[in-house]
């Protein structure tokens, strides 16, 4: 078939020649500029360290760079989901505060920025998906202070009935939940700062995570009990037996599996299948479990396991089966995964070790440790 092509007339000089994307001008034929891609900031972990430094690590080559002081003492971190602002916990201030501080810092100048006042010894920081607010959990206040990250300003403290112990974001950033040793839960709504009344779960509490799609909030009892919570209606449901020693859990990036791990001696990981609330067979990992994480991709939970000779277990999530343990340092805790996956750093606390161990996820090896300040405590890794 054949198509008519109808002619036109010439653009008028000034205008833009479509096939050659040249712009006539007076000295002649213009180029137009060319777009600036700009290229995204290296991917930094950033570890806190008891006495009061944080260490950036560069994830591309595993290369610790100078540390930043922030005061007397560093306890929790986190960064904002553009990977903006890092935010870090330094709970004995008071001692010559009227009021203990979080400290944000600049991630693209690694420059401390003007701390923020807070409650009495806070010991955890948690920041809406959105980056709006930092929430910061004040123990000897048992309050809970909002933060406005676009500004450092820090809100009316929100009071926490029985004191907070762990804090979980809807994905949605509308309502976060916080749990306290009295065995409830609180919801706050982001939007206005406000407690609604509290959910009664076991006594207790030692955790709290949410389900990707935001419906179910799982909230976990040192007694031994996993309370799932409706969060379309605050309704606690039916607790899941898991066993005393429960410390910690994670939840799949599908959503399908919780895993709860036991600190005990011999050492055990609970999977709970959300969509039926029911507790599977426990998995052994062996002794002194006391954190987890999960990669993005969903293949492997990683156990870190607290104890003198320390290790981390990995476990395949398609069959739920403990794989060979990996040596890190001594007294290791906290663990995060870079967002592409690829490796697991693992924070080895003792003054011995002061280190963090990468763990690359393809092959569960561990790689040569890489010095930080003495005693770290916490670790975040920018998206």
């Amino acid at each position: 078939m054949h198509v008519p092509v109808h002619s036109a007339p010439l653009p008028a000089a000034g205008a833009l020649a479509v096939l050659g994307l040249v712009i006539a001008g007076a000295g002649g034929p213009v180029r137009p500029p060319v777009p600036v891609r700009r290229l995204a900031p290296p991917v930094t972990a950033y570890v806190a360290s008891a006495p009061g430094t944080v260490t950036p690590i560069r994830v591309a080559a595993n290369r610790a760079l100078r540390p930043i002081r922030i005061g007397f003492s560093a306890d929790a971190i986190a960064v904002t989901p553009n990977g903006g602002t890092v935010y870090v916990v330094n709970e004995f201030a008071s001692l010559r505060e009227a009021g203990d501080l979080v400290i944000p810092i600049s991630t693209a100048t690694n420059r401390v920025l003007k701390p923020i006042k807070v409650g009495l010894q806070p010991f955890a920081v948690a920041i809406t998906p959105n980056g709006r607010t930092a929430y910061v959990l004040n123990d000897l206040s048992a309050t809970i202070t909002p933060i406005r990250t676009a500004t450092n300003r820090a809100l009316r403290p929100v009071k926490i009935h029985g004191g907070p112990v762990a804090i979980a974001i809807t994905p949605d950033s509308k309502t976060a939940y916080v749990a306290s040793r009295s065995g409830t839960v609180t919801p706050i709504r982001t939007a206005t700062n406000r407690a609604l009344r509290p959910i009664r779960v076991g006594t207790g509490t030692v955790a709290i995570a949410i389900t990707p799609n935001g419906k179910i909030a799982y909230v976990v009892s040192g007694a031994g009990t996993v309370t799932p919570i409706r969060t379309a209606t605050n309704r606690a449901l039916r607790p899941i037996r898991v066993g005393t020693g429960a410390a910690a859990i994670a939840i799949t990036p599908d959503g399908r599996t919780a895993y709860v791990v036991r600190d005990t001696t011999a050492g055990t990981v609970i999977p709970i299948r959300t969509a039926t609330n029911r507790a599977l067979r426990p998995i052994r990992v062996g002794t002194g479990p006391v954190s987890i994480a999960i990669t993005p991709d969903g293949r492997t939970a990683y156990v870190v396991h607290d104890t003198v000779a320390g290790f981390v277990t990995p476990i395949r999530i398609a069959t739920n089966q403990a794989l060979a343990p990996v040596k890190v340092g001594t007294g290791p805790a906290p663990i995060a995964i870079t967002p592409d996956g690829k490796t697991a750093y693992v924070v080895n606390e003792s003054r011995r070790s002061s280190s963090v161990t990468p763990i690359r996820t393809a092959t569960s090896r561990a790689l040569r440790p890489i010095k930080v300040g003495l005693s770290p405590v916490a670790i975040v890794i920018t998206p």
